[in-house]
C-alpha cells in the first residue's frame, strides 16, 4: 500500500495533486481519544436499496439505478485542530463535525452520496500553514500525463467556495431533494471522466433557508412566516440520521427513520474515550456492556443532558400547521409561529404561549391544552418515588399525538420534536399539526375540567392515553359540554447500559388541573396554563406541601421534604438565598481568577461563561486560554490572496487576514475578476466607454465636449482656456494682451503645452497639466525652448464622477457600529472609506443577540436592543460596562433610535407589535403607537424636523410609515413594490429616506416630502441593517456577512468589510466624533416640559410617561396643556388645563 502523502501537499489545495473524494477536507483530529473514522465494504441489501433511493432522487430523468456494490465511510466526533470554542466555568468541550461518504457502484457508474447530519456543521474551517481557512469538498483526479516527461492538473470538481458559509450550506441544501444529502455521478468504468451533480435542488416545504435564519441565536418570534432573526432551525419531517449501531464489528449505517436518534449513541466504548458525550453537570459510569452518565446530586435529567433542580425551564420552537375548521373545505395554513413556554419546576406550573394564530383557527384551539401537556409532563412535580419525563428521558425525544374529538370523530395529528437544550439554556421544540378540529365561535370561551393520564414505559418507549372533556361557553350564555380522546406515542433514546432506567416503575400517572386557556383576539396570541403532577395511578399519596406545590419556595429553589409536612426550602444551584428568597451568584465577582488569565468571564443566572481575549485560544483542558501564535500572512507574503493588482489582503488579527477584491474588481479576494463597467452604462450618452482592468474611461463624441460623464455640444473652455482669456481681456477691436504679461498656450484640446515661453523676456520653461513651472526646466533668451514630456489630457475620475459639491466631508473619528450575534463591532472611516485593518470589537456580550444598535453623540454611548433577555442597555465606547436600560415589558426589541437634542430613545417591539419613547435612562417610558402594526422593525428620527420613520415587513402588506415624533400626524409613505424592508437611514444633508428591501433586492430612496422615489442599487442580496454618511450607503447582508459600502449616487458597490468572525450581521449606525448641526425645542431646557419632551414639525409636545408615579406630570402641544395628572396613592387624577 502506498504511504499517504505530506499535509503540505493538500491541505488547503482543491484540487490537489493526487486523486482525492472530498467528503470535508482540512486538518481533522482524531487523535484526542473522541474523534472516530469507521469505514466498511457493504452489499447488503437494506444499504444498496438506501444508496439507490438516494441517487434515483437524485436523478429523476435517468434510468433508475441499482448499485451492486458500496464503500461506506463515516466520520464521527472529528475536531478541527485549530478550533476556538466558548466554555464555561465548568468546561464545555471543543465543537465536532460527524459526516458520511458512501460510494455506490454499478455495473458501469459510479456514483457518491455525501450526507452531513441534521444538527448542521459545528465548525467549517481549517488550520493551513497557520492561519484558518474554511474547509473544502469536492472531487479531483489528481496529476495526469502531459506530452511526454510532464504531467498537469487532470479533471476536478469543487462543491464548496473559500467562504465557510459555503462550508455550513452543506448540511443545509441538497441537490438530491433531500437536505443534507449530496450525490454525485463520479465517471463511468474504467475511466474517471467528469462529476454530474444531483438534478433536485429543491427542498421539500417549509425546510429552505429563508424560513430559517440564526441558528445561534434563543427563539424569539417575529410574527407574519418568515424572516425570523433568532429561531433554532426547523427540522422537516423526514431528515438522514446517523447512528452507530451496537455490534462488533462497529461500522456506522445510514438512518432514515423517524425516531429522532443521534450519531452520539450509545456503544460498547467506556467513558476514558467519551466522557465528553455527558453533560458538564454529569458522571459517566463505566458498565459490563459499555458507558451511561448520570446527573450530579443537585440535577436531573438522562445524564446527556442535566438541569438544575428547582431552577424554572423555558422552551422555545416553533409550531407549523394545516388545519381544517368545522366544516370548511380549505385549511389555515400557518409556518413559523412562534412558541414560548415557561415551568415553574417546584410546583409543576406550566405556562404555554402560541403567536400569530389567525381568528379563524384560534378559538378552536383553546381545547387543545395538550399542545402543552408534554412540556407539563416533562418538567411535572414528582411525588415520592416517581420520576417526571425529563429526569428520565432528558430534552430529545419525539411525541406523536392523535386527537379524535366526539362524537363527530374529527382527527387531528400533533408532533412534537424536541431536540434538547440549546447555547442559553432553553430546551427546544418544533411542532406540526396536520388534520380536523370541531369549530368553536369566536367570543366563546373554553374551561377544561381537570384530568388524569397514564404513563406506560419501556427502554424507547412510552404511550399514554385520556380522555378529557371540556366546556365551550358561547356570548349568548349558553354552554356545551364536549368530549376528546387522547392516544401518544414518545419515542427517544435510552442508554441500555443503564441499571437505573430499568427500576422506573412502568406504569405512572400525569395528573393535570388548574387548566387555563385563553385566545387573545386582538394580539393573535393563544394560551395555556396548567399545574402538573406524576404519581402513583391510584391517585396522590402524600400532603407534604413539596408534593402538592403549596410551598411558598422561591421560584430558583427546590422544595426538600422533611418528617411528616415539614420541609425546607433549599436555592438551586448558582443562586443563594434562605430558600424563600434566591438571588443569582455572580461567580465572575466571587470567585476570584474563575476563568483564569487572559480571559473574560461573563456571568449567567445560575451559572458562568468564560471566553478567551482576543489572540488566545482555548488549551485542551477547555479552561485554559494560551497564545494564538499570530502570523501576519499579509505582511510574510504567505497569503492566498489574488495578486496585487487586483486585489487587497488586510491583516485582521491572530493569524487571520481577509482577501477583497480592489475597487473594479469582483470575486471573493482569492480570485477577482475584472468588472466591465462599460456594460452597466456609465458614460454619457453621447460619449464613448472604454474599459480597462479595474476601471474605466468615458470620452464624448466627435462634436461633443465634457468630461463623458456628461457631454454637451457647447464646449466649456478649460482650465488653460480660461487662465488665458483671462490675461488677454477684452477690447472693441478684440482679445489685446497686457504689454509685457505672460500669456500661456493652450493646445487644440483646451490643455496647457508642456512648454511655456514669456516672449518679453525670452525665457521658456516645462509646465505640469495644471499651467504649473516643473522646477529646474527654465531655459534663458536665445536658448530655445526646453525638451518637455507631454502630459497628456486631464486623467479622468476612474469610476463615476466627482462627488457633488453639496456633500460635507466626514468629521475626524467617524466610524460604523454593527451588530454582529453577541458583539458590537466599529469600522473606523478615513473620508468616506471604510479603514478595515483598524476595525475591532468594542463591546463583547457571550450570549447575547445584539439586533439593533444607535448612537449617542453627545455622552458617546452606545445603545443597542438584546432579544435574549430580553432588554435594552447601553455603554460607553470611551470604556465601561453595559448598562442596563429597561429590562421589563419587552419581548423581542428590535429596531432603535437616538434623539440627541431631546435626550431620548426609540424603539420597536416585533411581539408585542408597538412603538415606544423613553428617556435615555429608561425612566420615563411611554407607548406611542400599539395599532396597525405587524412586524415592525426599522425606526429612525430626525429630531430636527421633528418627524419619525419606521419599517413594517409584514409579508403581506409591508410599508414604511412616519410620523411626528409623537407619534400624531401618522401617515403611510410607501407601500406598493416592498417586500422586507428592513433597514432604514435618513441623510439630513440630502433630506434622503433610504431603506434596504430584502424581499426586493434593492436600496431606494426618496425625499419623504417630496415623494421622489428612486432605486439607488439593486441586485443585492439579503440586507439587515443600513445606515448613510456623505454619498456613501453602509449596509449589513446576512448572505454575504459582511458590511458593504455603496456610492449611493453611482449606484455601485464600492467596498467590502468581512469581520473576523463569520457570523451574522445585524443593526448598523454611524457614530459621530461630532454632533450634527442643528436644534430643536426640546434642546434648551426640556423645552419646558414636566417629563417627555418630543419635538413635532410644528414645535414640541410635552407628554406624560405610563408609569408616572406619585408626582404630577402636565401634558401639552405648543403651550396648550391637555392632561394634567397627579398619581398618588393608588388614585389618578386628570384635569382639563387652559393655557399656562
Amino acid at each position: 500500500m502506498a504511504q499517504p502523502s505530506a499535509e503540505s501537499t493538500y491541505l488547503g489545495k482543491m484540487p490537489a495533486g493526487f486523486g482525492m473524494i472530498a467528503a470535508l477536507h482540512g486538518d481533522l483530529d482524531t487523535g484526542d481519544g473522541v474523534g472516530k473514522v469507521y469505514y466498511r465494504q457493504d452489499a447488503s441489501p437494506a444499504t444498496l436499496r438506501q444508496a439507490a433511493e438516494q441517487i434515483n432522487r437524485a436523478f429523476p430523468e435517468d434510468d433508475e439505478v441499482e448499485p451492486e456494490h458500496a464503500v461506506v465511510v463515516t466520520w464521527v466526533d472529528v475536531a478541527s485542530r485549530q478550533h476556538h470554542d466558548h466554555s464555561r466555568g465548568d468546561g464545555l468541550e471543543k465543537q465536532r463535525n460527524s459526516f458520511q461518504l458512501v460510494i455506490a457502484s454499478a455495473e458501469t457508474t459510479s456514483y457518491a452520496i455525501l450526507l452531513y447530519p441534521r444538527k448542521g456543521m459545528q465548525f467549517a474551517s481549517t488550520a493551513v500553514g497557520g492561519s484558518s481557512q474554511a474547509m473544502q469538498a469536492g472531487f479531483s483526479k489528481g496529476l495526469v500525463k502531459y506530452l511526454v516527461f510532464s504531467t498537469r492538473q487532470g479533471p476536478y470538481y469543487r462543491i464548496t467556495t473559500e467562504r465557510e458559509t459555503s462550508v455550513r450550506a452543506l448540511a443545509e441544501e441538497t441537490n438530491s431533494g433531500k437536505r443534507g444529502v449530496w450525490v454525485y455521478e463520479i465517471g463511468t468504468s474504467p475511466y474517471f471522466t467528469s462529476v454530474a451533480p444531483g438534478e433536485v435542488t429543491d427542498l421539500p416545504p417549509d425546510t429552505g433557508l429563508e424560513s430559517r435564519v440564526s441558528e445561534e441565536a434563543t427563539s424569539k418570534r417575529y410574527p407574519g412566516g418568515g424572516q425570523q432573526v433568532t429561531y433554532s432551525p426547523y427540522e422537516p419531517e423526514e431528515e438522514v440520521y446517523l447512528h452507530t449501531v451496537q455490534y462488533q464489528p462497529q461500522v456506522v449505517v445510514v438512518d432514515d427513520g423517524d425516531i429522532n436518534v443521534d450519531v452520539f449513541s450509545y456503544n460498547s466504548e467506556t467513558c476514558a474515550n467519551n466522557r465528553n458525550k455527558c453533560s458538564t453537570f454529569a458522571d459517566c459510569k463505566d458498565y459490563a456492556s459499555g458507558y451511561c452518565c448520570h446527573c450530579r446530586p443537585g440535577y436531573y435529567g438522562n445524564g446527556i443532558q442535566c438541569v438544575s433542580e428547582g431552577k424554572p425551564q423555558r422552551m422555545n420552537g416553533k409550531v407549523n400547521g394545516r388545519v381544517y375548521v368545522g366544516n370548511s373545505p380549505s385549511p389555515v395554513e400557518f409556518n413559523s409561529n412562534d412558541l414560548h413556554s415557561y415551568v415553574v419546576a417546584n410546583d409543576g406550573r406550566a405556562y404555554v404561549a402560541i403567536s400569530t394564530i389567525p381568528a379563524r383557527l384560534g378559538p378552536s384551539l383553546q381545547p387543545l391544552s395538550a399542545l402543552g401537556g408534554v412540556i407539563g409532563w416533562a418538567f411535572a412535580l414528582e411525588q415520592p418515588g416517581y420520576k417526571n419525563g425529563f429526569s428520565i428521558i432528558g430534552g430529545e425525544f419525539t411525541c406523536q399525538a392523535e386527537v379524535t374529538f366526539l362524537p363527530a370523530q374529527e382527527k387531528l395529528t400533533i408532533k412534537q420534536v424536541f431536540s434538547g437544550i440549546d447555547e442559553h439554556d432553553h430546551l427546544v421544540v418544533s411542532t406540526t399539526l396536520e388534520g380536523r378540529v370541531p369549530e368553536v365561535l369566536r367570543g366563546s370561551t373554553v374551561q377544561i375540567e381537570p384530568y388524569s393520564e397514564i404513563y406506560q414505559y419501556s427502554s424507547n418507549l412510552i404511550t399514554s392515553s385520556s380522555t378529557r372533556d371540556y366546556t365551550v361557553s358561547l356570548d349568548d350564555g349558553s354552554a356545551e359540554t364536549r368530549t376528546y380522546q387522547w392516544r401518544q406515542t414518545i419515542t427517544f433514546q435510552s442508554c441500555p447500559n443503564d441499571e437505573a432506567a430499568r427500576a422506573v416503575l412502568p406504569t405512572q400517572m400525569l395528573s393535570v388541573d388548574q387548566v387555563f386557556v385563553m385566545y387573545d383576539s386582538n394580539n393573535e396570541l393563544i394560551r395555556y396554563a396548567m399545574s402538573n403532577k406524576i404519581g402513583d395511578v391510584n391517585g396522590e399519596k402524600e400532603e407534604n406541601s413539596c408534593f402538592t406545590g403549596r410551598h411558598g419556595c422561591d421560584t430558583n429553589a427546590v422544595c426538600r421534604p422533611e418528617q411528616g409536612t415539614q420541609f425546607t426550602c433549599q436555592c438551586a444551584a448558582g443562586f443563594t438565598g434562605d430558600g424563600r428568597s434566591c438571588y443569582d451568584i455572580d461567580e465572575c465577582r466571587e470567585i476570584p481568577l474563575a476563568c483564569g488569565e487572559h480571559s473574560v468571564c461573563n456571568n449567567q443566572p445560575g451559572t458562568f461563561r468564560c471566553e478567551c481575549n482576543d489572540g488566545y485560544q482555548f488549551a485542551s483542558d477547555g479552561h485554559t486560554c494560551i497564545v494564538d501564535r499570530p502570523v501576519d500572512h499579509c505582511a510574510a507574503g504567505s497569503h492566498d490572496c489574488d495578486i496585487t493588482e487586483r486585489a487587497h489582503c488586510s491583516y485582521s488579527g491572530g493569524s487571520s487576514y481577509i482577501c477583497s477584491c480592489l475597487p473594479g474588481f469582483q470575486g471573493h479576494g482569492r480570485v477577482c475578476q475584472d468588472i466591465d463597467e462599460c456594460q452597466s452604462a456609465r458614460c454619457h450618452q453621447k460619449a464613448v466607454c472604454y474599459n480597462t482592468q479595474g476601471s474605466f474611461t468615458c470620452q464624448c463624441r466627435p462634436g461633443y465636449y465634457g468630461d463623458g460623464f456628461y457631454c454637451s455640444s457647447e464646449r466649456t473652455k478649460s482650465q488653460c482656456e480660461t487662465h488665458r482669456d483671462r490675461l488677454l481681456g477684452s477690447t472693441e477691436y478684440g482679445p489685446q494682451p497686457v504689454p509685457g504679461q505672460y500669456v500661456p498656450t493652450c493646445d487644440s484640446q483646451g490643455a496647457y503645452e508642456a512648454s511655456q515661453c514669456h516672449g518679453s523676456i525670452g525665457h521658456c520653461w516645462c509646465v505640469d497639466r495644471n499651467g504649473l513651472e516643473i522646477p529646474g526646466t527654465r531655459t534663458g533668451p536665445g536658448r530655445g525652448r526646453p525638451l518637455c514630456i507631454e502630459q497628456g489630457p486631464t486623467v479622468r475620475p476612474a469610476v463615476g464622477p466627482t462627488p457633488r459639491p453639496d456633500v460635507y466631508p466626514l468629521p475626524p473619528g467617524t466610524h460604523l457600529l454593527f451588530a454582529q450575534s453577541g458583539r458590537i463591532e466599529f469600522v473606523p472611516l478615513e473620508g468616506y472609506n471604510m479603514k478595515k485593518t483598524e476595525a475591532k470589537t468594542v463591546l463583547h456580550l457571550p450570549e447575547k443577540v445584539i439586533i439593533g444598535v444607535a448612537y449617542d453623540c453627545v455622552e458617546k454611548m452606545v445603545y443597542w436592543t438584546d432579544i435574549t433577555s430580553p432588554s435594552i442597555s447601553k455603554a460607553n465606547l470611551q470604556g465601561g460596562g453595559a448598562i442596563p436600560v429597561i429590562r421589563s415589558d419587552l419581548e423581542s426589541p428590535e429596531g432603535i433610535a437616538i434623539d440627541h437634542l431631546g435626550r431620548t430613545l426609540f424603539w420597536t417591539d416585533s411581539m408585542k407589535d408597538r412603538i415606544e419613547v423613553a428617556s435615555l435612562d429608561g425612566t420615563k417610558r411611554r407607548v406611542l403607537i400599539d395599532t396597525n402594526l405587524v412586524n415592525p422593525r426599522a425606526i429612525i428620527v430626525d429630531p430636527v424636523n421633528g418627524n419619525m420613520y419606521w419599517a413594517d415587513w409584514n409579508r403581506d402588506a409591508p410599508k414604511i410609515e412616519t410620523s411626528a415624533m409623537d407619534g400624531t400626524n401618522r401617515r403611510v409613505l410607501v407601500k406598493d413594490d416592498l417586500g422586507l424592508p428592513n433597514g432604514l437611514t435618513y441623510d439630513p444633508q440630502s433630506s434622503q429616506l433610504c431603506w434596504a428591501d430584502a424581499g426586493t433586492h434593492m436600496i431606494e430612496c426618496m425625499n419623504p416630502v417630496q415623494g421622489d422615489r428612486r432605486k439607488a442599487m439593486g441586485a443585492i442580496q439579503y440586507p439587515f441593517g443600513i445606515t448613510s454618511h456623505g454619498k456613501n450607503i453602509y449596509y449589513t447582508d446576512w448572505r454575504r456577512d459582511a458590511v458593504i459600502m455603496v456610492d449611493r449616487q453611482a449606484g455601485t458597490e464600492t467596498d467590502v468589510f468581512l469581520p473576523q468572525k463569520q457570523t451574522r450581521l445585524y443593526g448598523i449606525t454611524t457614530a459621530y466624533a461630532q454632533c450634527p448641526s442643528g436644534k430643536n425645542y426640546c434642546a434648551v431646557n426640556n423645552g419646558g416640559c414636566t417629563h417627555l419632551c418630543l419635538a413635532t414639525p410644528r414645535g414640541r409636545s410635552c407628554l406624560c410617561p405610563n408609569n408616572a408615579l406619585g408626582v404630577s406630570c402636565v401634558e401639552s402641544e405648543g403651550g396648550q396643556v391637555l392632561r394634567w395628572r397627579e398619581r398618588g396613592a393608588g388614585i389618578e387624577v386628570e384635569r382639563e388645563g387652559g393655557r399656562y
